[in-house]
């Protein structure tokens, strides 16, 4: 079957050449002009390669076969861009990089193929961002709120929560009509049964794309993973109109790789090694996120960064936040004090996420970050081990208060009512006033089913109050 295709291909009048140098995953091949940097090629035995780089006289190529290749080898150009299969029923399923399902539930049916180094779309073709997108987790949404378009940056050392937080994230989209692509990036085998055992024990498997790459695939199909992904995320996004999500885990990973390949072709390293287009390969990528002015949906990104020891000022960190529209900082002290998620207040922020809040949202927020600034600066007195002041004392028993509103096990989700209302809850108490907050998370969902204008809140809000409140005295 494969002789019979490159056969097809050369009669066709495609370019041919033949391999003159393998290095690994590394090949050369001589007489493949005119050729595209990006273009597909296919090798004798079957297997496929992309375009690295187009010299006079040969041409890299990044080879994707598990076998390695021999000198004298022909080769083939198969599309003058590297393009992937793509479509609706894809939805639901584990794919390789390749688009070979891994969940044992058969073949999947592509509707067609699309550009894996696709072209962000211009400016002139875009809205402005206006709808928030629900995580369902209270902190987020309350004072780093995402909206559907956003390119949302995640970074915290290993262990500190970020693949529970994307998991927490797309298990909230249920029912919504959202669409969440999930990209592993030369993930542990574990780590990728755990997302997907979790995304198949709450249901969220049915409206999401889990585009897997393992620490033993090659490093060109690990780097080819997120774009692969975002190819997919795109003809969801701009053919079907359907608002999607896609989630990079980890870019770090992909950075890695990205190095790697470059060192082993021999490119000039820059800064921490990493080639001189380091920032250009994720900058294109993320900037493929966005909101069409012409059907009005969305391609919301969401790059997580690996940070170790917690240094945000790296190079990788830096690059993506300077690329996104807000990053996530993820605590490992914070985490160790047992607060989930673990994310820093001081240190995160959503630059364009304030445009899907409502003003009593926006309301809310504003005190709770008054109180919080309150409270970590009573924090700071409290070390000294004096007597505290009767005012101190109030913020740093509100700044508890909040944290146990805002502190959730992967599992747990919230409405965005239901947020508000617990909030508010805490904000308007009092020194006399004590809140069961279990009490109150455990009624709350209840409760903001009735919420449907600013009376029937203040009706929810005062029933929550006589579910959760007890009165004490000093």
């Amino acid at each position: 079957m494969a002789e019979k295709h490159f056969k097809y291909l050369a009669d066709k009048g495609n370019p041919i050449g033949e391999v003159t140098a393998v290095n690994r995953f590394l090949v050369q091949a001589r007489g493949l002009h005119p050729i595209n940097e990006h273009a597909l090629v296919l090798f004798e035995d079957g297997s496929k390669g992309i375009v690295r780089a187009v010299a006079e006289e040969y041409v890299s190529i990044l080879h994707l076969g598990r076998d390695s290749l021999s000198v004298g080898t022909g080769v083939v150009l198969q599309h003058h861009e590297l393009v992937t299969k793509v479509g609706t029923n894809f939805i639901g399923r584990v794919i390789s990089v390749n688009g070979a399902p891994l969940d044992g539930k058969g073949p999947i049916a592509a509707d067609t193929v699309w550009p894996v180094f696709n072209v962000a779309p211009p400016l002139i073709g875009r809205l402005q961002l206006s709808d928030q997108l629900e995580t369902g987790i209270t902190l987020i949404d309350s004072l780093f709120p995402l909206v559907l378009g956003q390119r949302m940056a995640m970074l915290g050392d290993s262990k500190s929560g970020k693949s529970s937080l994307m998991a927490q994230l797309t298990i909230n989209q249920k029912d919504t009509g959202r669409v969440v692509v999930y990209a592993m990036i030369a993930k542990r085998r574990a780590d990728v049964d755990t997302l997907i055992s979790k995304l198949e024990a709450t249901g969220a498997i049915k409206h999401s794309i889990v585009v897997v790459s393992t620490m033993f695939d090659s490093l060109a199909v690990s780097y080819l993973a997120p774009y692969v992904a975002c190819a997919i995320a795109e003809f969801l996004w701009q053919e079907k109109q359907i608002d999607t999500i896609v989630i990079y885990d980890d870019l770090s990973a992909h950075a890695h790789v990205h190095r790697e390949i470059s060192l082993l072709a021999e490119v000039s390293p820059g800064r921490d090694s990493y080639p001189g287009d380091m920032f250009y390969s994720h900058s294109s990528l993320l900037e493929r996120a966005g909101r069409l002015k012409s059907t009005q949906k969305t391609l919301t990104a969401l790059p997580l960064v690996h940070t170790p020891g917690g240094d945000i000022t790296a190079y990788l960190p830096t690059n993506i936040m300077s690329i996104t529209d807000g990053q996530y900082i993820l605590d490992m002290d914070l985490f160790h004090e047992g607060i989930r998620p673990a994310i820093s207040t001081g240190l995160s922020v959503s630059r364009v996420g304030g445009y899907g809040q409502n003003d009593r949202q926006k309301n809310i927020a504003g005190r709770v970050f008054k109180h919080l600034a309150k409270y970590q600066q009573a924090k700071e007195f409290s070390h000294f081990g004096s007597e505290l002041a009767l005012e101190v004392k109030d913020d740093l028993e509100m700044g508890k208060k909040l944290f146990e509103v805002f502190r959730q096990g992967p599992e747990e989700v919230f409405s965005l009512n239901a947020q508000q209302l617990m909030l508010e809850a805490v904000l308007s108490s009092d020194k006399n006033t004590m809140l069961d907050i279990s009490a109150m998370k455990a009624s709350v969902h209840e409760v903001a089913k009735k919420i449907t204008d600013d009376a029937s809140f203040k009706v929810a809000y005062q029933e929550l109050l006589s579910k959760s409140v007890m009165e004490i005295k000093r």
